[in-house]
């Protein structure tokens, strides 16, 4: 019995040693937004916005709009440098809106004048956030990257 564990363990060490394995995740897939974009814009009771002439490195990787749910829109990305940037749309209460797309991120004082608008900064153990608060919706940019990254995704946005 002893001699089969031995034999049984040198096999073992052997595949492991031996045989390729990768353990890294797999690349994200690029994601065409185009068509949901096209009916969220159609749909929503607010302008959707959207970015525009971010470099290509910017890899667009989830899609959604959920008209049923408060019109919200949700556009994820990776940034160049492969952190999280997310822009969250909705018609949702903005303290519960806002809650769940910074993923409990903190309003500071700090408030950033970004083109004609003001975004409000927001701080979290996950995420960062810059919020904007309109009258008919509140859009939320997210995510892991730094608040720069962040500014440059809100300088990309169009609502048209």
């Amino acid at each position: 019995m002893v001699l089969s564990l031995g034999v049984i363990g040198i096999v073992a060490g052997f595949i492991y040693v031996f045989i390729p394995n990768d353990d890294s995740e797999p690349p994200l897939e690029r994601v065409d937004y185009r068509v949901e974009l096209l009916t969220a814009r159609r749909a929503a009771s607010y302008p959707v916005a959207a970015p525009e002439g971010l470099p290509e490195e910017w890899k667009a990787t989830s899609v959604r709009f959920r008209g049923d749910d408060f019109g919200a829109w949700h556009l994820g990305f990776h940034d160049p440098d492969g952190e999280y940037v997310a822009v969250e749309q909705s018609t949702q209460k903005p303290g519960t809106f806002i809650e769940d797309a910074s993923q409990g991120a903190e309003e500071t004082n700090v408030v950033q004048r970004i083109g004609e608008k003001s975004w409000k900064r927001y701080e979290g153990a996950k995420y960062d956030a810059l919020v904007l608060r309109e009258k008919n919706s509140t859009t939320v940019v997210a995510g892991t990257a730094p608040f720069a990254r962040l500014v440059e995704m809100v300088e990309s946005l169009k609502t048209s």
